[in-house]
């Protein structure tokens, strides 16, 4: 029997050079919009970023959009401009789906019960789940917006088991010592808040700066 051919190695493998995925650091946040209430926090979320020049990916759940219509007048193809780059919920071969893509924290912002529990269980059925689990186990930043009142023993225990794994729970509970004036700070705050979380700090929001004299 005669021995199979032997292949070249140029055959098996690229000569080329690998081109740099980044020439210089610059911030990069993916982010996931799933159905729940509050994808205002979203929106501004990536305004924000945007205006600080923070490379943005992005992910929206099919019922993301859907939920969207109710609470805003803004179309998919605004929400999506917002972003760096954006993706279908679908498209498991993109990018973010694979630990070698280098981000610098993912936000799931708001983050309904059933993504949460599909990051808990590591189901991977959609980029969202997918990215978050990549960003888990590559031990990055991993931010969960949760959205849903009141909470039950399973919500818990999937918050729990992900706080332990490495992700941050973070309920969009307002604060009061600002005396906000309008829905858009409170928005703000809230949005700050969850940026700080990731390791990037902005003015746009009040800060606790001790107790006020009141008159």
């Amino acid at each position: 029997m005669s021995p199979l051919p032997r292949c070249s190695p140029a055959l098996l493998f690229s000569t080329r050079s690998p081109s740099l995925q980044r020439q210089s650091h610059k911030k990069r946040i993916v982010l996931g919009i799933t159905g729940a209430t509050g994808g205002v926090y979203a929106i501004r979320m990536l305004e924000q970023l945007r205006a600080i020049s923070v490379e943005t990916h992005l992910i929206m759940s099919k019922w993301a959009m859907a939920t969207m219509k109710y609470e805003t007048l803004l179309s998919e193809e605004h929400v999506r401009s917002l972003s760096s780059v954006s993706y279908s919920f679908k498209d498991m071969s993109a990018s973010i789906a694979s630990g070698s893509f280098l981000h610098d924290g993912m936000v799931i912002v708001p983050c309904s019960m059933k993504t949460l529990a599909a990051v808990r269980t590591g189901l991977c059925d959609d980029l969202i789940s997918r990215a978050a689990d990549v960003t888990l186990k590559e031990q990055r930043k991993l931010t969960l917006v949760v959205r849903e009142t009141p909470l039950s023993d399973i919500h818990l225990e999937n918050m729990l088991a992900l706080r332990r794994a490495g992700a941050t729970i973070f309920p969009p509970v307002p604060a009061f010592y600002t005396r906000p004036q309008s829905l858009s700070e409170m928005v703000d705050q809230t949005v700050g808040r969850i940026l700080d979380s990731l390791d990037i700090h902005t003015n746009d929001f009040e800060r606790w700066n001790g107790m006020r004299k009141t008159k």
